[in-house]
């Protein structure tokens, strides 16, 4: 009830205020002068209204105005906050935050719809895209790299409904060995089979850290090569000198103008590049990089979804099947074999860890036709304790084949540092030997 209260005493604020301007000085000040005379008749309104409210309250109630006024209101702190990854509104009285991976709903609301719809509009302004009835849906990539997607009814059953993905921290590798995402024999190898030019698939559900990893580990690629990365909606930002960001079109109103993530890969070929980087594979698109890594772009990377490595291969023969080819099933297996050396798995674990479940070696196919998909790395969840996930990462004993191809590039890895025991990372169990 009291919350209920103070939104309606800011709406009322809000409009107060914007009564109050001088709307004709208003294109004569620059924003930092027009938020301090908003905020100097915020509370000189909630002062004289009649309401007994203390200094305090009534700074925070002027400073929600000024928000409302130039920001995102509800949404404002959010938007800088580097821990949150998504905002989930559902309806203007229902907003979900994933801060670090754990999703809870904030006590923070909108007034009503018409309040949601606006920030909404405000949110698309500056990209030039907006939302009405005629178009009530739009998925657009904000000026910080930020994903939007927003919904009006009829399309949306409870009013509208905005999705913000933000991508406001870069997680290099040594911050992941910090979160105990993977340990450092792991970010080792890893970063090895980058710098040595082995084709890397990163396979995990949506949230698991994919397209983080992949950012990680482009760090090992040499500063000499040239890199294309290729992504529906820009998250990539890699510290690497020379790179060239693609990004694919949706069609516009008339149903034209789209540009596919084949067209995209199909072009980076005419672009001299040394390595692609697929943001993520969804299409027929995959096969071109396929063919690509088998045709003098090997170290390339991508992602995957998928619930585990097998089924990530599973879904990239799919992929290849989409484009029409028609060759038989143990010949894309070859064909992705050839391309592909190591497949990496990831998952968001109870209390929103992520773990780099498995790390394995794609060696061939086997006389049955089926892959020889050989661990070197896994992570062995115990248990769940406090509402997290409790576990501990191991090397299976299983020495790379990868180790020669390495060691003639210039990038020896000593095959001690596969032996089979438990490797130590932060928030894990214990280092302890294999019984």
């Amino acid at each position: 009830m009291v919350q209920a209260t103070s939104v309606d005493a800011a709406g009322k604020l809000h409009q107060d205020v914007l009564r109050a301007l001088d709307l004709g000085m208003l294109a004569r000040w620059d924003r930092t002068r027009l938020r301090d005379e908003v905020h100097r008749l915020a509370k000189h309104l909630a002062s004289t209204s009649g309401t007994k409210i203390d200094d305090a309250t009534r700074d925070r109630l002027a400073d929600r105005v000024v928000s409302e006024t130039f920001g995102l209101g509800p949404l404002d702190d959010f938007m800088t906050d580097p821990d949150i990854n998504d905002i989930l509104v559902n309806g203007h009285n229902e907003i979900w935050i994933d801060r670090c991976g754990v999703l809870s709903r904030s006590p923070h609301t909108f007034r009503d719809d018409a309040h949601l719809l606006a920030t909404i509009q405000r949110i698309l302004a500056p990209i030039g895209r907006r939302v009405d009835e005629a178009s009530p849906m739009v998925d657009a990539r904000l000026a910080d790299g930020s994903r939007v997607n927003a919904l009006l009814p009829p399309l949306s059953l409870q009013g509208p409904v905005l999705s913000i993905r933000r991508f406001g921290r870069r997680m290099s590798g040594g911050k992941l060995l910090a979160n105990g995402s993977l340990p450092a024999e792991m970010l080792e190898f890893l970063g090895a089979c980058v710098a040595g030019r082995m084709s890397i698939l990163i396979s995990g559900g949506t949230g698991a850290g994919k397209t983080t990893l992949l950012n990680a580990l482009s760090a090992w690629i040499p500063a000499s090569e040239r890199v294309v990365t290729i992504e529906d909606s820009a998250e990539l930002h890699l510290e690497h000198p020379h790179v060239v960001r693609l990004e694919t079109r949706q069609p516009g109103a008339d149903g034209r103008g789209e540009i596919s993530p084949r067209e995209l890969v199909r072009n980076s070929l005419r672009m001299r590049p040394d390595r692609i980087l697929l943001g993520e594979a969804r299409g027929a698109e995959a096969f071109d990089l396929l063919q690509a890594m088998n045709t003098g772009h090997e170290g390339s990377l991508a992602t995957i979804h998928a619930n585990d490595v097998r089924e990530a291969l599973m879904r990239l023969e799919m992929m290849v099947l989409m484009t029409g080819i028609d060759l038989p099933l143990k010949s894309i297996r070859s064909y992705i074999t050839a391309a592909v050396r190591v497949v990496v798995h990831m998952a968001r674990l109870h209390g929103g860890s992520r773990r780099v479940l498995r790390v394995s070696e794609l060696r061939g196919i086997d006389e049955q036709g089926e892959y020889r998909l050989i661990p070197i790395f896994e992570f062995q969840q115990e248990s769940v304790r406090d509402g997290r996930a409790i576990g501990r990462f191991h090397a299976t004993g299983e020495v790379p084949e990868a180790l020669e191809k390495l060691t003639a590039s210039g990038i020896p890895l000593a095959p001690g540092q596969f032996a089979q025991r438990w490797l130590k990372a932060p928030g894990t169990e214990e280092l302890r030997h294999v019984a």
